[in-house]
């Protein structure tokens, strides 16, 4: 344990935030945000149906400066005030991570402060250390944009994989329903909100891999199901009403809501055989946001007597303050980074076990 306040900048510009974040870890090692900026794009990808990586790369490049500079502003604290400088270093768009590890390198260099490099999943998956300080080790549902897996994690570089999905993630399944539907981007809140007056019931989607043991998932499938019975309807009634794309978000968000759920418990029984002493399941991610799924996981917490975290909103979706948490964590560990350190476009948590989604030239993917 130190023996003083630690104050770290944190980066992140792994996808389409651009993010800079103050946060202190004091004595005891508990984290608190001091200041927090966030600077979407989503009005640069709107007409693109989706995140262009080359307009990423390019906006986190002009913007990663000044996010740092509000930070530290509203921090009301000086670049050199900070003692550690925290950065994603992967994984993510490469274009991005990149913008991001040059700018903590030229800060860390200038400022003769020490770099730790951070990966992205991490500082999701140690959010709850962040927010509620729990204590390890717990069982995290990290489901985010593109990544979905069951981690129990017992330390800041500690990562258990019990499961994950083996194509889409629903972050994904969430962007490409609302493409389907005609709904704006990002597609997890347009989806969600259409949902609220819509039918659960009306569509019959598939709840896929429910039928096998185990922990992983899989949601092209259900993707898939959503768009053969768009094009059936389209085909028999000349087009889409609004009350018929409300019924498919609905439907579509129940199948999902069901099998994170299914999966979810499966977990849990593995991870309570470790007799855990304050047994806790934690989601994270972009898609924690979503509120219906957030009821679905509480209940299953409940029934099997263990506590259920979810961060605030604002914690759930890509920031800094979760890089500058971790990069504290890993500092306390010994971890430093030097000029050496690279942007990595693919980064698993846990490298003990065969890549989920497979390896490439890049390396494993998850």
């Amino acid at each position: 344990m130190q023996d003083r306040d630690l104050h770290i900048l944190g980066l992140e510009s792994s996808c389409d935030d651009t993010a800079a974040a103050v946060v202190r870890l004091d004595a005891q090692g508990r984290g608190h945000v001091v200041s927090s900026v966030v600077m979407g794009q989503t009005a640069l990808h709107a007409d693109f149906g989706g995140v262009v990586p080359e307009i990423a790369a390019r906006a986190h490049a002009e913007r990663i400066d000044i996010a740092v500079e509000q930070a530290i502003s509203r921090a009301d604290m000086t670049l050199h005030d900070m003692d550690v400088i925290a950065t994603t270093a992967g994984p993510g768009l490469i274009g991005g991570v990149l913008s991001g590890v040059m700018c903590a390198k030229g800060l860390a260099k200038g400022l003769d402060k020490p770099l730790v490099g951070v990966n992205h999943l991490a500082g999701h998956a140690l959010t709850p250390r962040l927010t509620d300080g729990i204590a390890y080790p717990y069982l995290m549902l990290l489901v985010s944009g593109g990544h979905c897996q069951f981690l129990i994690v017992s330390g800041p570089t500690e990562f258990k994989r019990l499961g994950g999905t083996i194509d889409d993630a629903p972050g994904e399944a969430f962007d490409k329903t609302a493409r389907l539907l005609g709904l704006p981007q990002p597609g997890g809140p347009a989806v969600e909100q259409a949902a609220q007056s819509g039918d659960a019931t009306r569509f019959a989607f598939p709840r896929p891999l429910l039928d096998r043991p185990g922990c992983d998932m899989s949601f092209s499938g259900l993707k898939t199901a959503l768009l053969r019975t768009r094009d059936g309807l389209v085909a028999a009634q000349g087009g889409l009403y609004d009350h018929d794309i409300a019924d498919f978000c609905a439907s579509f968000q129940a199948a999902v809501g069901d099998v994170l759920a299914e999966k979810s418990a499966r977990a849990l029984v593995e991870y309570m055989a470790l007799s855990p002493t304050q047994p806790t399941i934690a989601v994270a991610g972009g898609v924690a946001a979503n509120t219906h799924i957030r009821k679905r996981l509480t209940t299953v917490a409940a029934d099997h007597g263990t506590t259920f975290l979810a961060p605030p909103l604002a914690l759930c979706t890509d920031n800094a303050a979760m890089i500058a948490y971790a990069g504290g964590e890993l500092f306390l560990t010994g971890q430093r980074d030097d000029d050496t350190l690279s942007a990595r476009p693919r980064w698993p948590l846990d490298t003990s076990q065969p890549a989920i989604l497979g390896s490439g030239k890049k390396g494993a993917k998850a």
